[in-house]
């Protein structure tokens, strides 16, 4: 998920927030986007009139899932019970979609079943129907708020990440994203949450022993970052425990034809417009009440082993070593792109990921990682850009999958799966 680093050239890429965070002071994490309980429909919860949406919906059977949801809202006749079905639905979408993707009960449709579309699609109906239902109780703007904050993490895993005590296994936290830059093609899907779905609660074996794997996707959304989505889904799992990751690996989707291995992480974000179609430009705001440096740093580094990683055979696609960034030099006042990395005292204007939600989810999170301090390979993998067949790239003719599609981004899942197979059999427990 990168930034057009001239507005031209490379794609551009990846929870409502109204509870606290761990650790923090009541009513320190601000609501990332409250207006969308009493506003009417968000721009991305739109988008779901489109037919290339229905479609993927239909072809899925995950279009009953805002239906009934909406059915067992209009049912509850308290907020506690109203909380419960917002929980049991999050989890019971969250659990779908992994089983899906993983080949397990019904396929509800002929769409492929390692696609990541129809979870999106059908959390945002379900945000929708909770946005637009009328309670026979009193409820406050803020309950709700809290009620669709449930929903964002219980549907995109974030509640369910459990990873297995003991030193018999190695534990491994893997992120991805949602779709994006869906105003240009609704059909679009995200190759790093197909892997996430494909990856969550499996288990890999390396030569030092097995992993188990563990996932969340995350979405494309700047408010969401700013309130703390990242490091509250991170942080029960980085900070010192029996059940303490060993290593952590946030996806998101790059460029054409290559993965990156993205060696630093810049704390600027660039504005680029996100799935609400808003823009942030500015250092990343960093919540109150979690783990950080201070002050501030402009850099984070991997500690992925990408020397490891880009020496092994994972897959057809060439696995780069991106050293790369734009900085502004100290004492200077201009961008200047950097080959080999940031110099001392400069200002980060550019990650190797650029400079938008990709970078910026691999900078919280191995800012975190140095915050608690973390000693666990961690850092950010770019996958390849997910194509259509050459001829079907056209939204407004083309078809929302076809066999070119589903080959690539099983492919990219593939190779996901062993690039994290590499960095876990570094660990050793």
């Amino acid at each position: 998920m990168r930034t057009f680093r001239t507005r031209i050239g490379w794609l551009a890429a990846a929870l409502v927030t109204v509870a606290p965070l761990a650790g923090a002071a009541p009513g320190a994490a601000a609501p990332a986007d409250t207006a969308r309980a009493t506003d009417g429909p968000t721009v991305e919860e739109r988008r779901l009139g489109l037919e290339a949406p229905r479609e993927i919906l239909r072809r899925s059977g995950f279009d009953r899932v805002a239906p009934q949801f909406a059915r067992a809202l209009a049912g509850a006749r308290s907020s506690a019970a109203a909380q419960r079905v917002v929980t049991r639905y999050g989890q019971q979408l969250w659990d779908r979609a992994v089983a899906r993707a993983q080949g397990r009960g019904p396929a509800g449709g002929d769409l492929s079943r390692d696609d990541d579309r129809p979870l999106y699609w059908a959390r945002l109906g379900m945000t929708r129907a909770l946005g637009e239902w009328q309670p026979a109780f009193p409820l406050s703007d803020a309950k709700r708020a809290a009620l669709l904050t449930e929903l964002e993490r219980t549907s995109r895993g974030q509640d369910s990440i459990r990873l297995p005590g003991g030193k018999g296994v190695k534990r491994i936290l893997v992120t991805g994203f949602d779709p994006f830059q869906l105003d240009a093609d609704p059909r679009r899907s995200n190759p790093s949450g197909a892997a996430a779905l494909a990856l969550d609660g499996t288990t890999i074996r390396t030569a030092s022993g097995p992993a188990r794997i563990e996932t969340a996707i995350f979405p494309v959304r700047w408010d969401d970052f700013a309130g703390g989505t990242v490091e509250r889904a991170l942080l029960p799992h980085f900070k010192a425990g029996p059940r303490q990751v060993d290593a952590f690996t946030t996806i998101s989707q790059g460029r054409p034809g290559q993965f990156d291995l993205e060696r630093t992480n810049g704390a600027w974000r660039g504005g680029y417009g996100d799935n609400l179609n808003l823009s942030r430009t500015g250092v990343a705001p960093l919540p109150p009440g979690v783990p950080t440096p201070k002050p501030q740093p402009q850099w984070t580094t991997t500690s992925l082993p990408y020397q490891q990683i880009v020496a092994a055979k994972t897959g057809p696609f060439p696995v780069r070593d991106n050293t790369s960034v734009t900085e502004i030099p100290a004492g200077g006042d201009t961008p200047v792109v950097r080959p080999d990395g940031p110099t001392p005292g400069s200002v980060a204007r550019a990650g190797g990921g650029g400079d938008y939600l990709s970078n910026e989810i691999a900078y919280r999170a191995t800012l975190l990682r140095d915050a608690v301090g973390l000693n666990a390979p961690g850092g950010h993998l770019h996958t390849p850009i997910l194509e259509f067949a050459a001829d079907n790239t056209n939204p407004a003719t083309g078809t929302v999958t076809d066999p070119t599609f589903v080959h690539n981004r099983r492919t990219i899942t593939a190779q996901v799966r062993a690039v994290i197979a590499v960095t876990a059999g570094t660990v050793r427990r």
